[in-house]
């Protein structure tokens, strides 16, 4: 007989959750009101405690999924078959180690499917495949990585155990739940032992975290790239779940040494057309593109074809936001938590002329237009897998410093594949930051249906004329493009000054003038 385990009510207004992490896996030993999962909603987290002890039989979702009040998540054999299942797991422990590969007590093998992605969201290309078959792999630790048309995401194994079997090869295109792999549970520690694999580029770096304190081994990214920048593991505290080593960490570590820069805007080489000269074909390579990056050229386009598009341009003196990060920098870190950026700046910025300019935070409907009586900031964000814009909701209502902390999780997010759809969805402005490439002037394209867009460029020292006087100050071009059929030219250029007086004149954020 098993019991059922269920989401319990949440709150009056809270219909759903999202499985945060598992304490126990299918096999485990329970007791009764022992903590078995966690549950994270958009107002807290909870455990889950054991109804009965026993052991837990099944699990029904995986970790990030999203589950509503009263689905059953799981269940428990009643504590009469606890010993039968305890010795089973011990035969089997008992047997791996004899590495008697033939014995039917085994764990049944746990499946990894394509998990939800969203709700606009059927299918996935498979990217890179982190494991192979025979590969050891630990509880949470990413299998594979799927391409949508919003994002790139890792799959977790479920489970700790021996990767038996791939069913899905990188480039093929896969629905949501199909069947990806499957893993057979087990420490696998004697088999390890006996025939111990060769160590490769990317397997190298997953012994860190036994010298580092975690049970998690590094992010596939952060495993990458350490290998290529030659970073010690042993020398990295990681910061993502349980210690995992994360992607930023490694950044970080590079960038403390004097390494150079970390990562382009997008790894993958462009796809080339048909060689015009027989004799160049083997010095070129033809590529397909990633479901990401058809996704960009088709919505980019989309933009150009349909909005009546056009950029005004305008120039902002940075010394007084420079100034003041400068005097406050550190006490603002120690208070937030958080690094005082530009973004912050701009964002409120941006927030305070949408007041007055409503049209630029507009959208067409057919024969209609929609005035948006809220701020979703988006921020484009570079990955190597191409350009995301999550999504800072209500900005209009937040402080400098809950911007800062929040475009610092989004940016992360975005860098290690983890942006949900709800991130990147509903955005009424965007903001585009090239100057952190070395763009000096750019014309930056609508993120349809939005009708206005913000590009930030390089700050640059120039000559410029204050009071009669010729000084030397450090300067940004602004560049707005805009889309014509809503905003006129005056309100076009009334708002890029808007934000220009914003900036060089800082105070007015804090007055709201």
């Amino acid at each position: 007989m098993s019991v059922e385990i269920r989401v319990p009510t949440l709150g009056e207004s809270v219909t759903e959750a999202t499985i945060g992490q598992w304490f126990k896996k299918p096999g485990d030993a329970v007791k009764a009101d022992e903590p078995v999962v966690e549950l994270e909603t958009d107002k807290v987290t909870i455990e889950v405690p054991a109804p009965a002890g026993g052991v837990l039989e099944a699990i029904s979702f995986q970790e990030g999924e999203t589950v509503e009040v009263g689905a059953l998540i799981g269940a428990i054999a009643d504590g009469e078959e606890a010993p039968a299942a305890e010795q089973s797991q011990n035969e089997q422990e008992t047997s791996e180690a004899n590495m008697a590969s033939d014995d039917k007590n085994d764990a049944a093998p746990v499946d990894i499917v394509v998990p939800v992605a969203g709700e606009s969201v059927v299918e996935a290309d498979v990217g890179e495949w982190f494991k192979k078959v025979g590969d050891r792999v630990e509880l949470d630790e990413a299998i594979v990585e799927l391409e949508t048309d919003k994002a790139a995401m890792d799959v977790s194994s479920p489970v700790a155990g021996t990767v038996i079997e791939i069913l899905a090869e990188s480039g093929e295109t896969v629905e949501v739940g199909a069947l990806l792999a499957r893993v057979q549970p087990g420490e696998g520690g004697a088999v390890a032992a006996a025939a111990p694999a060769p160590a490769t580029k990317e397997e190298a770096p997953a012994a860190a975290p036994a010298s580092s304190g975690t049970e998690m081994p590094p992010a596939p990214s952060a495993s990458k790239m350490m290998a290529e920048k030659n970073i010690d593991p042993a020398s990295l505290t990681g910061s993502g779940k349980r210690g995992q080593v994360l992607k930023e960490d490694v950044i970080a570590a590079a960038a403390s040494i004097g390494s150079t820069a970390v990562a382009t805007t997008s790894s993958a080489p462009a796809p080339v057309r048909a060689p015009s000269n027989a004799d160049d074909a083997p010095r070129e390579e033809r590529v397909k593109m990633t479901r990401l990056r058809k996704t960009i050229a088709t919505r980019l386009k989309e933009a150009q074809n349909t909005a009546a598009m056009l950029t005004t341009f305008n120039e902002v003196d940075m010394k007084p936001v420079m100034d003041l990060r400068k005097s406050y920098k550190d006490l603002f870190e120690k208070k937030h938590g958080v690094k005082l950026g530009f973004m912050g700046f701009f964002a409120k910025a941006v927030c305070h002329a949408l007041k007055e300019i409503p049209a630029v935070n507009a959208e067409i409907d057919g024969s209609d237009l929609i005035y948006k009586n809220y701020a979703h900031i988006g921020v484009a964000v570079g990955t190597d897998k191409g350009l995301v814009v999550p999504v800072v909701r209500d900005a209009d209502q937040m402080s400098i410093a809950e911007i800062e902390q929040e475009i610092g999780r989004l940016g992360r997010a975005a860098r290690d594949g983890e942006l949900s759809m709800a991130d990147m969805q509903g955005g009424t402005f965007t903001i585009s930051n090239g100057g952190v490439y070395g763009s000096l002037m750019s014309t930056p394209i609508l993120n349809a249906p939005q009708s206005g867009i913000l590009g930030m460029h390089k700050i640059q020292e120039r000559p410029v004329v204050v009071n009669g006087e010729v000084v030397v100050r450090p300067m940004m071009y602004l560049a707005l493009s805009y889309d014509h059929r809503i905003v006129d030219g005056k309100e076009a250029v009334t708002f890029l000054v808007r934000i220009k007086e914003s900036l060089e004149d800082p105070q007015r954020l804090v007055l709201d003038l």
